[in-house]
């Protein structure tokens, strides 16, 4: 069977699979569409329908949940609830995995159960014949055609949604278009590898985050070695000093700040299971599926928007804004879209910087794009989510962080950099 009539026969089945899920959830929430009450508890089975349709749409569903520029925060709340519930592969589907990379004879011992389990892979222990420990990620066989024939339905569905009134106005292609693609990129171990390496050059020297090192030669599309980090913890600040908090804090920041707005090459996924500590209490980055690569003007925008940000430019934070989207209405009120961001960037330049949280800065932000059928770009709005997702576990750390200042130091890095790529780049004209 060729590939092609291999990629319809798969779609077909998910196509016909998705309809009967679909048709058994619809008729199943009917009593409450009838009622006022019943749609306003509508979000929460979604997520029961999402992780019935299958690994796409959970990963989708976990991705939309951070996009609270898009959605309702009810809605966001209950998407956020997905979680990668599946069974663990079985060994003769991990072999094969193996063998077609490879790598079947490549390690002296492998532990066929996984230590960490998802929808797209597997995570192994095993040992090679040096007696070095190392994690051995394997890609689940046969995804990659689910994965793409379910994006492929998302987006059919997306156009039919045109049809819904309430549907009108979202733009649903180009959401499931950005969410299809972050997925699809979480398949490949070879640019997961590259990001790996690069995270680790970015950051050496700046930061005391540790971030596994791949192996050489022990990877592949499919397949990802790295070196084994036992004795792993939730990012917790249980048994810390509060000196020991602090240092914990501000190495993270100045990681992630460095990641936005020096080197442009950001970890988007730095949840409470990808950010941990090892047995010395050293932060440990986990899992580089996620990582975007920021246009170098995106970078640029977003230094441009947290510097005028704490220097209370409105006018100039919602330029930003407008210039990174990535699609404005036809009738966009522009100034009115300005005014109401200045107004919301001059309440927060009001505050003292210390009492800055994004959490309630952001979502004002997003209801305000939602309202004015501005949609993000989505370099643009998962790195800032990442950063939004972190503030809640680093105020756990130490709640008085000042995240403005500590942003400072690395925006001077920032304009530091561009001053000299512009300069080169003059210098070449």
């Amino acid at each position: 069977m060729t590939e092609r009539r291999t990629s319809r026969w798969t779609l077909a089945v998910r196509a016909c699979a998705t309809a009967s899920i679909l048709a058994g959830h619809l008729i199943a929430a009917l009593p409450r569409l009838v009622t006022r009450g019943g749609r306003a508890r509508l979000a929460e089975r979604v997520p029961r329908l999402l992780t019935a349709l299958g690994p796409f749409f959970v990963k989708a569903g976990q991705l939309v949940s951070t996009r609270r520029d898009l959605l309702p925060a009810h809605w966001c709340d209950a998407l956020g609830a997905l979680a990668d519930d599946v069974r663990p592969p079985t060994r003769a589907a991990v072999a094969r995995t193996l063998e077609e990379a490879g790598l079947t004879h490549a390690y002296a011992e492998f532990d066929w159960e996984p230590v960490a389990c998802g929808s797209i892979a597997s995570v192994h222990r095993a040992r090679l014949a040096d007696g070095s420990e190392v994690a051995v990620k394997v890609q689940r066989h046969g995804i990659r055609p689910v994965l793409e024939a379910d994006l492929r339905l998302a987006l059919a569905g997306a156009r039919a949604g045109r049809i819904v009134p309430g549907m009108r106005d979202l733009p649903a292609e180009e959401m499931i278009g950005q969410l299809g693609g972050a997925v699809l990129r979480q398949l490949d171990f070879t640019a997961e590898r590259q990001a790996l390496l690069l995270l680790r050059a970015n950051l050496a020297g700046h930061t005391e985050l540790r971030v596994p090192a791949p192996v050489d030669g022990l990877s592949g599309p499919k397949v990802l070695t790295m070196e084994f980090v036992p004795g792993l913890a939730r990012f917790r600040p249980l048994g810390m000093t509060a000196e020991r908090r602090r240092e914990v804090v501000r190495d993270v920041l100045r990681a992630v700040y460095r990641m936005l707005f020096v080197d442009g090459l950001v970890h988007c996924d730095l949840h409470p299971g990808n950010l941990c500590l090892d047995a010395d209490g050293q932060v440990v980055v986990l899992d580089a599926g996620f990582v975007v690569e920021l246009p170098d003007a995106v970078r640029r925008s977003f230094a441009g928007f947290f510097l005028n940000m704490a220097q209370g430019n409105g006018p100039k934070c919602a330029d930003i804004v407008l210039d990174s989207a990535a699609r404005l209405p036809a009738d966009l009120d522009r100034e009115g879209f300005r005014t109401a961001v200045t107004a919301l960037v001059d309440e927060a330049f009001g505050a003292l910087s210390k009492d800055f949280e994004l959490a309630a800065f952001a979502p004002r932000l997003f209801q305000l794009q939602r309202d004015f059928g501005v949609f993000a770009a989505a370099e643009f709005a998962f790195p800032l989510l990442s950063l939004l997702v972190l503030e809640g576990m680093i105020k756990e750390f130490d709640s008085e962080v000042d995240f403005q200042a500590e942003a400072v130091p690395v925006l001077m890095a920032s304009f530091a950099k561009d001053v000299q790529i512009d300069a080169a780049r003059g210098g070449r004209q």
